[in-house]
């Protein structure tokens, strides 16, 4: 059954026409707000693909994607609720990861995931802090908030194309 939901979750995220498109300012003006809104020095808005995780917006981050396997995002779209690590170096969960035993040297990771309408969770919006952190109730709130406001633009891009699909199709 985890494979069909698996499955579903990916057909819904192929819905949307956003893998692999370019740049967005919108999007990068909400990851460079959450920057300073929790001061840290990373926020990224990933999708979590078939074999990868792929950044739709990442600010303070010079890649585009990462393997899904050690991917924290990965883990993160399970559950409903924030994925919090607040120490990375202490944690069961990520002692073996590369972000954290690499050059990246992550240590605190938060991500809210980006909930469609449908109920799936394509991705996440993520904070990263190279110490270790604790988010308190206000703050969880608010990366809540923004990763709404994201899937919030995300479906009314789907919402437009669609009416353009629909008014093309009506003049031929």
């Amino acid at each position: 059954m985890e494979t069909t939901l698996e499955q579903k979750r990916l057909e819904n995220l192929r819905k949307y026409q956003i893998l692999d498109t370019p740049q967005d300012g919108s999007f990068d003006e909400i990851t460079s707000l959450a920057v300073k809104i929790f001061d840290v020095p990373i926020a990224i808005i990933s999708l979590v693909d078939t074999d990868r995780i792929w950044f739709k917006s990442s600010y303070g981050l010079d890649i585009d994607e990462i393997p899904k396997a050690p991917g924290l995002c990965s883990s993160a779209i399970l559950s409903d609720d924030i994925y919090i690590v607040e120490n990375a170096r202490k944690d069961p969960r990520t002692l073996t990861n590369p972000l954290v035993t690499g050059a990246l040297g992550l240590q605190f990771y938060a991500g809210a995931p980006l909930i469609t309408k449908e109920r799936f969770r394509l991705g996440n919006f993520v904070i990263i802090d190279e110490k270790p952190r604790r988010l308190n109730g206000k703050e969880s709130s608010m990366l809540i908030q923004l990763s709404r406001i994201v899937m919030d633009r995300v479906e009314l891009q789907l919402e437009a194309r669609q009416l353009i699909q629909d008014l093309n199709g009506g003049i031929s």
